[in-house]
């Protein structure tokens, strides 16, 4: 019975050179009970060639809109290996009776200690001061060390927390370990939220970093507004979506020194164009980091057999087949 619902069902993987499954075991999409063709990436006509026929897609950042889906006949799941789903048209989709599945929590630690990580370079002024050594001012310095840069003890400090889900949860207790003050902004577009409101906890933040997904109601959440009401000595964090910020406030908020700072691990197109204004701006307090604060190989493992993990539930549940 498996090998003939094997032969039956057609499964693709649209970008598995995403997940870098040459470092993964990847037996367990092996004995998936369906014919899994893998693409490292699939651009313009090929989604559509790929998919037409296709009961099960896998997809990390492939978008799959209306125009695109509505060209597979025999369409009945999407796998998401992430956990942001703004690539796909769910309206679309739960029209048509296609289940969507992403999974959650698989990168947790991987993207707190990321997170960690740009909030701790920016607070040290690290990367200027490894620039400084590389390029000698250590050794003609006429003291035993440098101190060129300020740097920014943290504890004590008033960290707020845009999204407070297991990712959230998990940043909030490192920045706790750390001696920081932290506060969870209400979410956005959610007026039954007894938590305070964003613009409220703004004028006293040391530090916002964003843990949310991208939605209608939080596009551009970081917009000329919302920075105008940080301190000019405000740390920004963004290891979730690019869209939540509005790159062109933000530009302009550095460079007019309205805030201290930005860490980011994702950018509103990506991958960005070489005349991105962020890429160029070669501001010292902007850190940007290439949308890999998930690849973790204990991470990227995780995602991988959560994912196969959800697939096989669905095709038991609509085969009667023991996957």
């Amino acid at each position: 019975m498996k090998k003939a619902l094997k032969e039956s069902l057609q499964g693709v993987f649209l970008d598995a050179e995403t997940l870098g499954t040459g470092h993964l075991d990847t037996s367990s999409l092996d004995a998936l009970p369906c014919r899994l063709t893998q693409y490292d990436n699939s651009t313009g006509e090929e989604i559509v060639t790929r998919i037409k026929t296709a009961h099960v897609v896998l997809v990390n950042k492939v978008i799959l809109d209306a125009s695109v889906l509505q060209q597979a006949e025999n369409l009945l799941y999407i796998g998401v290996t992430a956990t942001g789903m703004n690539n796909i048209d769910l309206d679309y989709c739960k029209s048509n009776n296609i289940r969507v599945q992403n999974v959650e929590g698989y990168g947790t630690d991987s993207v707190a200690q990321h997170t960690l990580t740009l909030l701790l370079n920016l607070a040290t002024n690290f990367a200027r001061y490894q620039r400084d050594v590389a390029n000698g001012e250590w050794s003609a310095s006429p003291h035993f060390c440098l101190s060129t840069y300020q740097v920014t003890e943290l504890a004590g400090k008033h960290a707020v927390i845009v999204g407070h889900g297991a990712l959230g949860q998990r940043v909030e207790a490192l920045l706790t370990a750390l001696g920081m003050k932290v506060s969870i902004a209400a979410r956005p577009g959610k007026k039954d939220d007894s938590r305070p409101s964003l613009a409220s906890l703004l004028p006293s933040a040391d530090v916002v970093t964003l843990h949310c997904p991208l939605t209608a109601e939080n596009e551009k959440l970081i917009n000329g507004h919302t920075l105008s009401l940080m301190k000019p000595s405000c740390l920004l964090i963004n290891t979730a979506r690019g869209g939540l910020v509005d790159e062109e406030a933000l530009l302009i908020a550095l460079n007019n020194n309205q805030i201290g700072g930005a860490g980011l691990d994702v950018l509103g197109k990506e991958p960005p164009p070489e005349d991105h204004p962020l890429l160029n701006a070669n501001h010292p307090n902007l850190l940007i980091t290439p949308h890999n604060a998930w690849i973790a190989t204990a991470s990227r493992q995780r995602l991988l057999d959560l994912t196969v993990n959800h697939l096989s539930h669905f095709l038991h549940a609509h085969s009667g087949v023991n996957t």
